[in-house]
């Protein structure tokens, strides 16, 4: 009986699990990007993804202020994008978790205090980050000229900077500039599970 019991409780948690990811989509290279609307901006501006229409390629990257491994990323996605702005690159960043220290007031501290130079945006409905199918921070997701998905993963293979040797997404935003398609065009993103709420 007690094992019976053990049993019922394991595939309870089971089901749990099943049903929470079954609530987050997730994109394919080639799709088109999911847009999104009116998300409010640590500038006390609202955003949408048509804001950046001028640019070649956006990068989007689902984040947080309180994952050590999206903490660790935050200056590279600085130089990315301080690097790759006159080409035509725009970064934006997005957080969706509910705790406290990653709600849009403390985005707003976060982003004074590192110098963000991209957008940093807030969705409170996580609408955008099941969307896309977002699991972890960060998560990236790079959108070409015609907003369809081409690059999805990590942003390199190294939490620690000075021991990366793949640039990932640097490779990607390179090749599509290029007018190829990024190889890999996606890789295993790694970090904090993104919170979602039932």
């Amino acid at each position: 009986m007690c094992r019976f019991g053990t049993l019922i409780f394991v595939l309870a948690i089971v089901v749990a699990l099943l049903a929470g990811r079954s609530c987050v989509a997730a994109v394919q290279i080639g799709d088109q990007g999911p847009n999104w609307a009116a998300l409010a901006g640590v500038d006390g501006k609202p955003h949408d993804l048509g804001d950046y229409k001028e640019s070649k390629v956006v990068v989007l990257v689902f984040t947080c202020n309180t994952c050590p491994v999206a903490r660790a990323y935050e200056e590279r996605l600085v130089a990315l994008q301080r690097d790759y702005q006159a080409k035509g690159v725009q970064v934006v960043a997005i957080g969706v978790n509910h705790k406290p220290g990653d709600q849009l007031d403390a985005m707003k501290e976060r982003a004074a205090e590192k110098g963000f130079n991209y957008p940093y945006l807030y969705d409170a409905s996580q609408a955008s980050a099941r969307d896309y199918g977002a699991r972890v921070t960060p998560h990236v997701f790079v959108l070409d000229q015609q907003r369809k998905i081409a690059y999805v993963g990590a942003v390199d293979d190294n939490m620690k900077a000075e021991k990366v040797t793949k640039k990932y997404l640097r490779n990607a935003i390179d090749a599509l500039l290029a007018g190829k398609k990024p190889s890999p065009a996606q890789t295993e993103a790694f970090g904090c599970g993104v919170k979602y709420e039932q």
